[in-house]
């Protein structure tokens, strides 16, 4: 298909994924696979830059790729792989430091606000964007499919492909676009935060109903809505954001008029949503557990993604060291 584009995007192998992470990227990555020659990555180079369990890597990851699987990306569509199988990730990033900027990966806002919080500022956490520049360009993607908070590291990528580009091969690169995902940033189910494991506030996407319930049941949403008689914002609640992930069209319209009108009280609004999210996640919790039987099997499929990946890479890394004039092996 003549318009069809290279995209690429990563996931940190933070284990099984929770629905903020399907709303805000992998929902989109799914749609994705089918319109555009896509690679998906579960980015453990990157998760090294932050402290961890080195016992536990191993398993976070295989439970990040049972999870991409489950949620519905097909290896027959794209291309699934782990960021650490395909060496030449870490050959790229390195030969990229030779132009990123200093000055801009010191001013950007993830790298400051984590660098607070450390007495001694690790080399990998002020690299990592440079890093993720080299998972992009690595494959010549075009669009890079992020949310709003990821639009500056976007910027310094296009700005490392430009300075090697001129000094070292006209526009070889392309200058990856980001490609924003609609979805509005998820809160937790305390309504105050970003969804986040760290941070308990999150629904699993392989939960059980009796789970899910007993988590939605007392999530937070519109304040103002003291007493079923109060009418409500649906804009400003946080369960009326996850409608519109998990509820058909009509649904979603119908709990709009009932929070404004008080036609509902909220936790009819969260049976509703309960009701969507079943009919959403239980084709993919039991995926997850027959993956799950089959450890081998999701390994053969890693690899062969790693493989098709490294393909790719190993094109371009040899027109990379040829353009940077390194000796031929």
């Amino acid at each position: 298909m003549a318009s069809q584009k290279r995209v690429f995007s990563g996931i940190q192998p933070s284990g099984e994924l929770h629905i903020g992470n399907y709303l805000g990227a992998v929902q989109n990555w799914v749609r994705l696979q089918s319109q555009h020659d896509c690679l998906f990555c579960v980015v453990d180079l990157h998760a090294i830059t932050q402290p961890y369990e080195p016992a536990n890597l191993a398993q976070l990851t295989m439970d990040m790729a049972v999870s991409l699987y489950a949620a519905g990306l097909d290896p027959e569509q794209c291309i699934v792989f782990v960021q650490s199988h395909v060496k030449e990730h870490t050959e790229l990033n390195w030969l990229l430091t030779a132009v990123a900027p200093l000055g801009e990966l010191e001013r950007q806002t993830q790298f400051k606000d984590k660098a607070q919080r450390q007495e001694s500022v690790l080399v990998g956490l002020l690299a990592y964007p440079v890093l993720q520049a080299a998972d992009v360009l690595l494959y010549k993607a075009s669009l890079v499919p992020v949310g709003e908070d990821q639009v500056q590291h976007l910027e310094l990528m296009r700005e490392i492909a430009r300075r090697w580009n001129a000094r070292f091969g006209g526009g070889y690169f392309p200058e990856p676009q980001p490609l924003l995902t609609k979805t509005k940033r998820v809160l937790g189910l305390d309504g105050k935060a970003k969804m986040s494991k760290s941070l308990g506030n999150t629904i699993g996407l392989f939960e059980s109903p009796e789970s899910i319930w007993e988590k939605l049941r007392p999530a937070a949403t519109d304040p103002a809505r003291v007493t079923r008689k109060d009418p409500g914002t649906p804009e400003i609640c946080n369960i009326y954001t996850l409608h519109q992930g998990f509820s058909p069209p009509e649904v979603v319209e119908e709990v709009a008029v009932k929070c404004r009108t008080a036609g509902w009280g909220c936790i009819d609004c969260k049976r509703k949503l309960a009701d969507g999210m079943l009919a959403t996640l239980a084709p993919m919790r039991e995926r997850a557990a027959a993956l799950r039987r089959d450890p081998a099997g999701v390994n053969a499929r890693l690899r062969e993604g790693a493989r098709r990946a490294r393909a790719r890479a190993q094109q371009t890394m040899v027109e990379v060291r040829d353009k940077m004039g390194l000796l031929h092996e």
